[in-house]
């Protein structure tokens, strides 16, 4: 097939089974399928549970990529699979698959990075990201601002991180003490339409003139949050949750995007990209809008159907990395279950340039 080839992804890092097809940039089609209901009784994922899901959906999710895109499994060029970080089973059964399908087609395989997928979704939706910009991860397991250069080729630079919980784990903590259900992150969301942020005054973790200007931490914001539905339930008076959802919320948006368009104006970057689940947050969302506006910076966020996991971002990932001449991953490649964000690709890549920020 001439030109770049079209990309089979397969995400699998935690419940959700993505496969998603991508060719010079362009999204061709993608499927998901969720084991969340299977989790949700127990109020978080369970890593066997996952890996079972995971086992009987990878190959009908495929089918279903496929059949959206009008294509085959005789169009694939390439595959790539996320083989780190995450649920170390649940990266097993979509690494496994991966090799089938690239051993079968006789395809080259790209091992990527759960995050650099993220990153990669933007491109799904506005094309390109500049060189640099600077990246607002959100999920449920990571909270980072990043300097991003060229994804495929560059090292990713760290320029802050959560020190405890990140921004999902505290909602998903937080909605299960107000008795909302699972996952905490949209039952937030949803809940907060109802309530007023100023209802509750919640702290504004590591914003004073000392602290790092880059650095998270949604622990204490989770501890004052217990500590306020406590103390009004010692009363007698069931909390109201929908001040509590905004409020939390607010608290949680304000403080990610303080910090994001803080490092876009201290490094003369005049993109903000915010990627991860938590970007598909209405208020963080609208927040970013209304700061990066006022600031003068281009935001770029992708639509909410590419904020959480899929397919769709394993592929643009490994899109990039196949039309940047990256060397392939050999067939033994193994999961990295606790794997640094460092490289897009989590097997060697013969043109590094080193440069740093």
């Amino acid at each position: 097939m001439a030109g770049s080839p079209v990309v089979l992804g397969i995400e699998s890092s935690c419940d959700e089974t993505g496969a998603g097809l991508v060719r010079d940039g362009r999204l061709l089609g993608q499927a998901v399928a969720s084991s969340m209901d299977e989790h949700a009784r127990f109020g978080g994922v369970v890593p066997e549970i996952a890996a079972r899901a995971h086992v009987h959906a990878v190959a009908p999710v495929v089918r279903e990529a496929l059949d959206r895109a009008g294509l085959t499994l005789a169009d694939v060029g390439a595959v790539a699979v996320t083989t780190g970080p995450g649920l170390s089973g649940a990266l097993q059964v979509g690494v496994a698959a991966a090799k089938s399908y690239a051993f079968s087609l006789g395809v080259p395989l790209y091992g990527v990075h759960h995050l650099a997928g993220h990153v990669a979704a933007a491109t799904l939706d506005g094309g390109p990201l500049p060189d640099p910009c600077v990246v607002l991860i959100v999920s449920g397991g990571h909270t980072s601002l990043l300097l991003v250069r060229d994804l495929a080729r560059d090292p990713i630079v760290h320029l802050g991180d959560t020190l405890d919980d990140a921004a999902g784990e505290c909602f998903d903590k937080v909605a299960r003490i107000l008795r909302l259900p699972y996952p905490g992150g949209p039952a937030i969301d949803r809940s907060a339409r109802d309530g007023d942020p100023g209802a509750v005054r919640f702290p504004r973790p590591l914003t004073g003139p000392r602290d790092d200007p880059y650095a998270f931490s949604f622990s204490g914001l989770k501890t004052a949050a217990a500590r306020w539905v406590e103390a009004q339930r010692t009363t007698g008076a069931e909390p109201r949750v929908p001040d509590a959802a905004a409020a939390l919320q607010e608290a949680v948006a304000d403080v990610l995007t303080r910090k994001a368009v803080r490092a876009c104006t201290d490094h003369g970057i005049t993109t903000l990209v915010v990627v991860g689940g938590v970007a598909a947050n209405s208020r963080v969302r609208a927040l970013a809008e209304q700061r990066c506006a006022a600031a003068g910076i281009t935001l770029r966020v992708p639509r909410p159907g590419l904020c959480t996991d899929n397919g769709a971002m394993i592929a643009a990932i490994g899109g990039l990395l196949a039309r940047s001449g990256a060397e392939p991953a050999p067939l033994d490649v193994a999961v990295d279950p606790s794997a640094p964000l460092e490289y897009a690709a989590l097997t060697p890549l013969p043109h590094r340039t080193g440069r740093a920020a």
